[in-house]
């Protein structure tokens, strides 16, 4: 697509917006950058390009000669789709795109997608991995860090581009359509962001639905939603299973995970052979698996890369043992179910570090999830009153409250034992406390590494 000389408003100027920005420059668009937050640095964010004078810059309001200017809105995924000025663009009939719609017409090459509620950053990790093992010319990117339209210039028809792609960035692709597609799982989340459950499923199915019947799209058999919904889907069909054996697709039999394609049946791999821990990870593992069958990818390159992936960093990720006492890092465990496969990895009694900003979730099956293994739950952040009554509800009463993460992790070290772990998987976002949940992980880290043995 053409964007030389138009005009376009690129809306955020966090790391997507910014990259959103760059590309359009090197395309000659004219572009306005805004943010609503007047307090930003103006001269840092000045600063990423090569003149202050390459974009022009409103921070706080946008004036309404600005605001009528645009040919095109391109949304950072932070950027919530019904904020009265994002609605009034709509109403004026101003075409909105995302990010990632941006970068896909602006990119060549195969593109892999992955969304759910939980694993994707796992499973994109492992599907780039697998995809480095056999293609000269891959891309990482989306919500796992690396911006969609960083990259997008530097694709080819050769490039294959494995994206993880969030509900947010969901909310605004128009043409975006991925040679195979996965759903990993659809578990309440960012509900104060989508208001209603059937929003937040529209928006994670959106990753199919520009895709046709030659093209294929993995799901989570043991998904009730997505097996509910896989009629509403074009392409392809591949399920992958953790409970059951199925006739075709991916599952998991005692500890291998096997293969069911074309009337074949072929073991993939054991799970005493990963690096990785839990039911939800041999998930990912079979989801990534299937996307790389799809397209070609040899069985043997995919067990080459599944015996050496290791885990993704703040993803159930053991950190040290300090005084017989192993810790776990899984700050990325943002909401109940992403926790709850954080305490099933355990395999010993747990002190659990809880709590942070509260995204409307709900927190009696987590509580649940305990089963016995938790010994201690602290908690910390907005949500510790929330939680506490929760638990109380469900009969566990074994709970304090701390301030800080120091405290926090401070009270787990003195009332772990010998052979216990502590676990720091806060079912909540780290926002109000910390900027993102990488921050909260590497601080959890610093802490333990100098705790004294």
């Amino acid at each position: 697509m053409d964007f030389s000389g138009k005009k376009i408003l690129v809306f955020g100027t966090g790391i997507s917006g910014i990259a959103a920005a760059k590309l359009l420059l090197n395309r000659q668009a004219q572009v306005i950058l805004f943010d609503g937050n007047q307090d930003l640095d103006r001269e840092r964010i000045l600063g990423e390009f090569p003149s202050a004078s390459a974009v022009t810059l409103y921070t706080g309001e946008l004036p309404a000669e600005a605001a009528a200017a645009p040919e095109l809105v391109v949304l950072s995924p932070g950027v919530p789709t019904d904020l009265p000025l994002v609605c009034g663009f709509k109403e004026a009939g101003i075409p909105i795109w995302g990010e990632v719609e941006l970068a896909y017409r602006c990119s060549k090459g195969k593109v892999l997608a992955v969304t759910g509620t939980n694993g994707k950053t796992t499973t994109t990790s492992l599907l780039g991995e697998i995809m480095k093992n056999y293609y000269d010319s891959v891309k990482v990117v989306g919500n796992i860090g690396i911006p969609y339209t960083s990259v997008a210039d530097d694709t080819t028809d050769e490039t294959v581009t494995v994206a993880e792609i969030s509900s947010f960035q969901l909310e605004t692709v128009d043409s975006f359509c991925p040679q195979v597609s996965a759903v990993l799982n659809i578990t309440p989340d960012h509900l104060n962001r989508h208001h209603t459950m059937e929003n937040y499923i529209a928006a994670k199915l959106a990753i199919t639905k520009n895709q046709t019947e030659d093209q294929v799209c993995v799901l989570n058999y043991e998904d009730e939603i997505l097996r509910e919904r896989a009629d509403e889907i074009r392409a392809r069909v591949v399920y992958f299973s953790s409970l059951q054996k199925l006739d075709e697709g991916l599952y998991l039999d005692g500890s291998q995970i096997v293969c069911a394609m074309g009337g074949k049946t072929e073991t993939v791999i054991s799970t005493d052979d990963l690096n990785i821990l839990g039911r939800h990870n041999y998930e990912n593992v079979m989801a990534a698996a299937a996307m790389a069958l799809s397209v070609g990818v040899p069985m043997e390159k995919i067990r080459e890369t599944l015996r050496t992936f290791q885990a993704v960093e703040h993803r159930i990720e053991y950190v040290a043992e300090k005084r017989g006492v192993r810790f776990y890092n899984d700050s990325k465990g943002t909401n109940p179910d992403a926790a709850i496969k954080g305490i099933q990895a355990m395999d010993r009694p747990t002190c659990l570090i809880g709590g942070g900003y509260d995204k409307n979730s709900t927190y009696k099956e987590w509580i649940e999830s305990f089963d016995g293994k938790v010994k201690l739950l602290v908690l910390i952040g907005q949500t510790r009153e929330k939680i506490a009554a929760e638990a109380k509800n469900c009969g566990f009463t074994d709970y304090v409250f701390a301030d800080t993460l120091q405290e926090a992790v401070d009270l787990c070290y003195e009332k772990a034992e010998t052979g216990d772990a502590v676990l720091l998987s806060p079912a909540c976002a780290s926002w109000g406390m910390f900027p993102n949940y990488e921050v909260r992980g590497k601080m959890f880290k610093e802490m333990v590494h100098a705790l004294e043995e």
